[in-house]
């Protein structure tokens, strides 16, 4: 059996008033088979945190093009995007008249290899079939809270200081930079990376389970859809990126949607 890669992007501006989430999937211009996936949900006000976001993008797919395996990690290129990013945000203060601000998820695919970089708490899951293997931890207040045993998850979602973030890009503490990585990986192995719109509305049970039945297109279409349902017209931003590892017939391959796969209906 070989494996095949699925992968879709996609966002929803919710019923906010402007989408400042930005999110991303593109391959290595040099070799084939290697792809990153990027998500960042921006904060700091009107176009203030959209800018933050799309510094993030840039910067990873920058980074990413001149990324030589035999000449540096992937620890090295994920953490140094974070804060390569972290100082360009920083820098735009004196360009602009916001105080931006933006999380970071990044993904990156290799042969039989995954790793991963996150700041703030837009998240990061790994998969494999429908059972939880990683999520990447909130750096939040009520992250830190639920940590040390002072809150349940259900409190946290309801907490009136939930959006406290304990670390984010651009603001004047250096970022946390979370490391982590998978080897070697397998059919029915599931990434996805979303926004604080998007996991608010879902545990980790059902998040699985979507995954594990459902092609990346699909998946995306009914967690943005459930995701705006329970909302109830009071929804942020959502994005999200998935990516699934497929069993298939070596002699006859599966179609694999483009990286940049995404639904057109449902991006604002």
């Amino acid at each position: 059996m070989a494996i095949k890669v699925e992968t879709c992007a996609a966002r929803h501006k919710g019923d906010r008033e402007e989408q400042q989430d930005q999110v991303a999937i593109f391959g290595h211009p040099a070799m084939p088979g290697m792809l990153m996936a990027v998500l960042a949900d921006g904060m700091g006000g009107h176009t203030g945190g959209a800018m933050a976001a799309e510094q993030v993008l840039l910067k990873a797919k920058q980074n990413f093009e001149s990324f030589a395996p035999k000449e540096e990690t992937p620890e090295r290129l994920l953490a140094g995007i974070v804060q390569e990013s972290h100082v360009v945000i920083k820098l735009t203060r004196f360009t602009s008249e916001q105080d931006p601000h933006s999380t970071a998820v990044v993904f990156m695919l290799q042969k039989n290899r995954a790793d991963w970089v996150h700041c703030g708490d837009s998240r990061f899951y790994h998969f494999r079939g429908d059972r939880l293997v990683y999520r990447s931890p909130d750096h939040s207040l009520v992250g830190e809270l639920q940590r040390k045993g002072r809150l349940s998850e259900a409190d946290a979602l309801n907490h009136p200081h939930r959006n406290v973030l304990l670390s984010c890009l651009g603001a004047e503490r250096e970022p946390r930079v979370d490391l982590g990585g998978v080897a070697p990986l397998a059919g029915g192995d599931s990434f996805l990376l979303c926004s604080d719109g998007i996991w608010a509305y879902f545990d980790n049970a059902e998040l699985g389970a979507v995954l594990a039945t459902q092609n990346a297109r699909d998946a995306c279409q009914t967690l943005i859809s459930r995701a705006r349902e329970r909302a109830g017209g009071e929804g942020d931003n959502l994005s999200l990126a998935v990516v699934r590892l497929v069993e298939t017939d070596a002699g006859n391959p599966a179609t694999e949607p483009p990286a940049n796969a995404g639904f057109p209906r449902l991006l604002h």
